[in-house]
């Protein structure tokens, strides 16, 4: 793949795998695909399921303003916050260069960063780690675990990550979810899911406490593993935060488009 299609490839991934995950959340969920903008917003306490994402190829700045104040309106009407996300490598270089300014004129805030990547790198060995076992995700208590580690990787209360994923029967059946123990412990944790012919790797996270151990990249090849020996899938996608960009080259993975997350400006709700 090029360059561009490899960023084509990042979004596309996106819109497909958050379908299923809002739908799951809620039947009624926000998912409309809209001329350059893909709605997929669950309105619930977890922010990472409500999401905007601007799918134009190529766009310009005048297309990236209309898109923005399109986008952060469609934000203005829901409950909950959440993000647009940004794949940087599908604008042109006028519009990459314009980004941050037409989106503070829009009413939206840089958040964070992060990277799309991909690799033909399945199957992987079987992991291991010195300090961990896997579990898979197959029960309630164990989805709340998994829940948990990322409400307090990425910074959110219990109870967001909580309403985003505990009661999820796709996420107890058909994604492939697993917990690294240590002595017992739910310490870290991530999953693979089957989306149009890929693995795409999601929600991984490790407690603060237990990081820079390697626990991370142990139970991501763990879900990478599981999931191409269930499906038979050979190429893998996934985004990558700051912090787990270092790590999934390490595992076959290259960089592709940088992603730019967007918040609502304060002040900048209905109400």
């Amino acid at each position: 793949m090029t360059g561009l299609a490899e960023s084509i490839e990042s979004m596309e991934q996106l819109a497909v795998v958050w379908r299923a995950m809002v739908l799951d959340r809620d039947s009624d969920a926000d998912v409309r695909d809209l001329p350059g903008i893909a709605v997929r917003w669950a309105d619930c306490r977890f922010a990472f399921w409500n999401c905007v994402t601007l799918t134009d190829v190529g766009a310009d700045a005048g297309v990236l303003a209309q898109r923005l104040s399109r986008a952060a309106d469609i934000m203005r009407s829901k409950r909950h916050p959440g993000f647009l996300w940004v794949f940087e490598n599908l604008l042109d270089g006028d519009a990459r260069t314009a980004l941050r300014a037409a989106a503070e004129q829009a009413g939206l805030v840089y958040a964070f960063s992060g990277t799309g990547m991909a690799g033909d790198l399945l199957p992987i060995p079987e992991p291991t780690h010195p300090d961990l076992t896997f579990v898979r995700v197959t029960t309630d208590g164990q989805l709340q675990a998994y829940a948990d580690i990322n409400s307090r990787a990425y910074g959110f209360p219990l109870e967001a990550g909580r309403d985003g994923l505990v009661g999820s029967d796709l996420w107890k059946n058909r994604v492939y979810a697993y917990l690294g123990m240590r002595d017992g412990t739910p310490v870290t944790c991530a999953a693979t899911v089957e989306a149009e012919g890929r693995l795409f790797v999601v929600l991984v996270a490790t407690d603060p406490e237990w990081e820079r151990r390697g626990y991370g990249e142990a139970v991501t090849r763990k879900a990478l593993y599981e999931g191409a020996r269930a499906t038979g899938l050979t190429r893998a996608t996934l985004h990558a935060t700051v912090a787990g960009a270092p790590v999934y080259p390490r595992i076959g993975f290259a960089p592709n488009s940088p992603i730019g997350f967007y918040s609502l400006a304060p002040g900048s709700t209905d109400g």
